[in-house]
């Protein structure tokens, strides 16, 4: 268990650094200082071993979502905005840890369709949580009843990421704290949510 262990972990660090493309097994079986043979005895290819990699990076990519601002007590709900804004910037700080794997990521869907799924499934958990979020500000009279909460989720959900993408992986310099606060006015303006200070 071990050996896998450190080939999944020298695999992130050649994907990270050669990207997914020329990401290749006998660099990885090095990193991990291990013989390019005991790489075929946990995995069969460099797409099983990048699947691994990605599944570790699921729980901690995945974005909390939205908040509806929770229970009430007292009489004061909590402020939507810095929910919203919570949940950007733990999305953001993520990925800009991991903006070398998410760059792989990019790569490996542009050729292989298994890689186009775990996309896909990953952007489904965030877009599930975050229609659902936006139904109960809905429900609640705290977002634009108008919307349809799936669409919605998936717009500001890709708006979120390409721009993550643009700034993380691709390198574009922007000030993090006017990113954050930048995506948290267009959140909360799309979805008309009040401005609501405790």
């Amino acid at each position: 268990m071990r050996t896998r262990d450190g080939l999944v972990t020298a695999a992130r660090r050649i994907f990270e650094r050669d990207g997914y493309l020329d990401a290749r097994i006998v660099d990885i079986a090095a990193e991990a200082k291990v013989a390019t043979g005991s790489f075929y005895t946990h995995f069969s290819s460099k797409e099983d071993v990048f699947a691994a990699v990605l599944a570790r990076l699921h729980d901690e990519m995945l974005h909390a979502g939205v908040s509806d601002g929770g229970d009430e007590s007292d009489g004061e709900r909590k402020d939507l905005w810095r929910g919203v804004e919570d949940a950007n910037r733990a999305y953001l700080e993520s990925y800009r840890r991991n903006a070398g794997l998410m760059a792989a990521m990019e790569q490996a869907a542009a050729v292989d369709p298994q890689f186009v799924r775990v996309r896909l499934e990953r952007s489904r958990v965030f877009i599930d949580r975050s229609a659902a979020a936006i139904a109960r500000l809905q429900q609640s009279g705290l977002a634009d009843p108008e919307l349809d909460p799936e669409i919605a989720a998936r717009a500001l959900s890709a708006m979120v990421s390409r721009l993550a993408y643009a700034t993380f992986a691709l390198g574009e310099s922007l000030p993090f704290d006017t990113l954050i606060d930048t995506v948290t006015k267009l959140w909360t303006n799309a979805l008309r949510m009040p401005r609501d200070r405790a």
